[in-house]
């Protein structure tokens, strides 16, 4: 019965599904593992770094976390050159806001831009849903440091912790026990840390991954206002693993 129906984005099949939505979401359950996380003095995002061959050169920018705006990050999970149309779209928009009203771009407003995109390819003739999934962390004046998940449908919601990419249920119900646990209060961001390589451990196939398989990406708050972030170098990532194997091995002996 699918098969009737899994050809266009705009006709329904008798259950009320879009089938070509459900394939791209399909598509992203595929990618590398994205975590977020709202700390209590920033945000978080953690990826995993699929490493298909020794013999390909390093790439020299980022493929899972670009940059849309000084207040505005996201996070990639799906077909990067799909994400790659979406992430112009966003800077475009950011800028234009920018330049038209003399100040940052509300982070929820350009998450909406983004989504009003997605969702139109989803009801024209000709067209396909984008195959890939966005986390948003930005900040603004309005409501504070923000994290938003994005799916191709152009549906999106606002989130404390949450997890995109292959195994992110495995990922979410171990966010769900160990994020605010026993409400000791949301972690900070050395905790947060912590926190984003055990679930990413959750989540990844192979075990005893190095620090090439983590990208860790930190936004945080300036005193004089607007924000700073950075991404985490190899050795500062390796350092977060080894205290989550020593409080591992100490948890078990204990």
């Amino acid at each position: 019965m699918a098969r009737r129906y899994d050809s266009s984005t705009t006709t329904f099949s008798p259950e009320g599904r879009l089938h070509q939505v459900e394939y791209a979401i399909e598509a992203i359950n595929n990618a590398g593992t994205c975590v977020g996380l709202r700390c209590s003095d920033g945000l978080i995002l953690a990826s995993e770094r699929k490493v298909t061959s020794k013999l390909l050169a390093p790439v020299k920018t980022s493929e899972k976390t670009y940059k849309i705006s000084d207040e505005c990050v996201l996070s990639v999970a799906g077909l990067s050159s799909d994400a790659s149309i979406l992430i112009g779209q966003a800077r475009l928009e950011a800028q234009r806001y920018l330049y038209q009203y003399g100040e940052p771009m509300p982070v929820e407003q350009i998450v909406t831009q983004i989504c009003n995109y997605k969702q139109s390819y989803t009801q024209y003739g000709g067209l396909r849903p984008f195959g890939c999934a966005f986390l948003f962390a930005g900040y603004d004046t309005f409501h504070g440091m923000q994290l938003y998940q994005t799916d191709p449908s152009g549906n999106f919601s606002g989130w404390q912790a949450t997890v995109i990419g292959a195994n992110n249920s495995s990922g979410k119900s171990f966010l769900k026990n160990e994020y605010n646990k026993d409400d000791a209060g949301i972690p900070d961001v050395n905790s947060g840390l912590k926190l984003a390589v055990k679930c990413l451990n959750k989540t990844m196939d192979s075990s005893g991954n190095g620090p090439e398989k983590y990208e860790l990406f930190v936004m945080r708050e300036k005193e004089g206002g607007g924000v700073e972030h950075k991404t985490l170098t190899k050795e500062e990532v390796k350092e977060i693993i080894d205290k989550v194997e020593e409080e591992g091995k100490a948890a078990a002996d204990a």
